[in-house]
């Protein structure tokens, strides 16, 4: 029996639910989206998993033991040989109120083959927590655009609804001008907007830009949908259960 004494171990949080990460354990095309195009894996202990990296070189490997959503382990190894001779690869899950820590232990039979792993590692798992970010994007503009929506909106039951949609309850906001914790707060201040500024809806301009949780977005603002008002850029941060927590809002002119 192979022993793996060398260990490779790295820790990353990613802001995302445990069954989102682990999805990409268990479904192919999303572990080729991370890894890169016709890479697979089956979800069952001695499934074939295959990774194949953009730049053409190819690993193969066993799934040894699965426990879905908290830990799977694999072997890995390249070339025509038995890939369970070369190392193991352990990955273990847990939820967490910043979203999902990842534990990954890489077991090499060799310290020398275990550092040329290192950098890898270290590129793989955040391009791992980008990919897991990237499959909300869709989700994330719709809450842009529903937040930007609750500011220009006359209707008090329409803003609370636009923003009970998209934001966490405990959300912050802050800007030159407002300094808000929690709905409730954000509500008031939404409402003494509407008697100072009234009339002045802002839209999203553009895409948003997300990573790793974290998105940014421009808005344009306008005097009912006609005279321009201003520009700005808002950066958002979101909960693993894609509700915004915090924002802060850049004013530009």
């Amino acid at each position: 029996m192979t022993e793996f004494r060398e260990k490779l171990e790295r820790h990353i949080t990613i802001r995302a639910t445990r069954d989102a990460v682990f999805a990409y354990f268990t479904d192919s095309p999303r572990f080729a989206r991370w890894w890169g195009e016709g890479s697979s894996i089956e979800p069952v202990v001695g499934g074939a998993v295959e990774i194949r990296y953009p730049n053409g070189v190819k690993a193969r490997g066993t799934v040894v033991e699965i426990e879905p959503p908290a830990r799977i382990a694999f072997s890995y190894g390249y070339g025509a040989g038995d890939p369970a001779a070369f190392s193991l690869v352990t990955i273990s899950l847990e939820e967490t109120p910043g979203g999902t820590a990842l534990h990954l232990v890489h077991a090499f039979t060799s310290a020398k083959i275990r550092d040329q792993h290192v950098q890898g590692w270290r590129y793989q798992l955040a391009l791992f927590s980008k990919t897991v970010s990237d499959e909300s994007a869709r989700e994330v503009e719709a809450a842009v655009d529903a937040f930007l929506a609750a500011w220009g909106d006359p209707d008090p039951a329409a803003r609370r609804r636009r923003l009970e949609s998209c934001a966490a309850r405990g959300i912050a906001f802050r800007d030159a001008y407002s300094a808000t914790d929690g709905l409730e707060d954000l509500l008031a201040n939404l409402e003494a907007i509407q008697v100072h500024m009234s009339g002045e809806r802002p839209a999203r301009e553009g895409p948003v830009l997300l990573s790793h949780g974290t998105a940014i977005a421009r808005w344009a603002a306008s005097k009912d949908g006609g005279e321009a008002l201003g520009r700005g850029t808002n950066v958002y941060d979101f909960a693993p259960d894609g509700t915004i927590t915090r924002v802060v809002g850049f004013r530009e002119s």
